[in-house]
């Protein structure tokens, strides 16, 4: 029996065709609304202000600071050293309405109904500028902890000096006038910071990322003991999502499935004669020689007639058998309906005198 594999590449042409582009749009657009990509994107623009506007000779940057402390490390944005205080700065690349006061443990970002609360930049950046100080031993009035908020971000409460949006940070540097190092101070200073500095490399972010996700899982897990949780929203919300998708890729699926059969039915068609006996139509049935031969024309009619009264011979019944089965195996490979045609065939042709 001839089995053919059902090609399925004609039925999913078409849909890789028309959804190939979405693969690359999808990977793009997920990694554009990451945080990771969020923060690179903030503290490109602080860094690119800073050389704009900020005196090189003046003011020396040194970005993405990573510091070992006691409970494992802590990463800083940007530093800027000059005779005017050593500037820490922290990066927020955030948009809609932020709510928060200098006291306050949690900040709240709102956008539309939705309600974020995320830890307080002042309290970050002042780990970071005590771990600072404490590298390169200086004063309270030498080291000044700047936060700027880039994105379409908006201040809904009052907020200090030293919380800035966009190029505001630029200015706040700028106002500080006081020469609180001298020269060679600020290059003990950039000298300390670089020798004290973890090696900026992929590892060393990518375990600093591990640490700061463990203190986030701790304040999660610390948020959901003492209030309520969203969690049996989520756990309804999942089932939904995975049910949908499911119904989704099943009516794919079956649309695949029967392009697929009628193309490869369309694909073996054109076969299936070369495959089978083409569909014979057999002659009249003839009366014997000696009949015919001594029978005139003139009787000839006569006989017709009386044999349509007749019942329908071997030979009639061997053909009607062997066309209606031809018919029947066109596009079918049952071997049963097969073996039934070859031998309804071969009898007719047998009865027929060409075997």
């Amino acid at each position: 029996m001839d089995v053919r594999m059902i090609d399925l590449a004609p039925a999913f042409q078409p849909l890789l065709n028309a959804l190939w582009y979405l693969i690359p749009l999808v990977v793009v657009v997920h990694l554009i609304k990451s945080p990771w990509f969020k923060g690179k994107v903030g503290e490109f623009l602080v860094n690119l202000s800073a050389r704009l506007f900020l005196d090189k000779s003046r003011y020396h940057l040194i970005k993405n600071v990573t510091l070992p402390t006691e409970d494992g490390t802590t990463q800083i944005d940007h530093v800027l050293v000059s005779e005017f205080g050593v500037f820490v700065v922290e990066t927020k690349n955030m948009k809609g309405w932020i709510f928060g006061s200098p006291h306050q443990r949690f900040w709240t970002q709102k956008i539309f109904r939705s309600s974020h609360k995320f830890q307080n930049p002042m309290h970050q950046n002042y780990k970071h500028v005590k771990t600072l100080q404490a590298l390169l031993g200086l004063g309270d009035h030498q080291l000044h902890s700047v936060v700027v908020f880039v994105g379409d971000s908006t201040f809904k409460t009052s907020m200090p000096d030293n919380v800035t949006q966009g190029f505001g940070y630029v200015r706040y540097i700028k106002s500080k006038q006081e020469r609180v190092l001298s020269p060679q101070e600020v290059i003990e200073v950039c000298n300390k910071v670089s020798s004290g500095r973890l090696k900026p490399s992929f590892a060393t972010d990518h375990a600093h990322a591990r640490y700061v996700s463990g203190l986030v899982a701790e304040r999660h897990s610390d948020a959901r003991s003492s209030g309520p949780s969203g969690f049996p929203f989520k756990v309804l919300l999942f089932p939904v999502f995975l049910i949908g998708a499911g119904a989704i890729m099943l009516n794919a699926y079956s649309n695949f499935a029967s392009k697929a059969m009628e193309l490869n039915v369309l694909k073996k068609s054109p076969l299936q004669p070369a495959s089978a006996p083409a569909p014979e139509v057999a002659p009249p049935v003839a009366q014997p020689q000696a009949n015919t031969r001594t029978v005139s024309s003139e009787t000839t009619p006569r006989i017709e007639r009386h044999r349509t009264n007749q019942p329908p011979s071997e030979l009639f019944l061997a053909r009607q058998e062997c066309n209606s089965l031809i018919a029947a195996a066109l596009g079918n490979q049952d071997a049963r309906l097969l073996r039934d045609r070859d031998k309804a065939c071969a009898r007719y042709k047998s009865l027929r005198g060409d075997m």
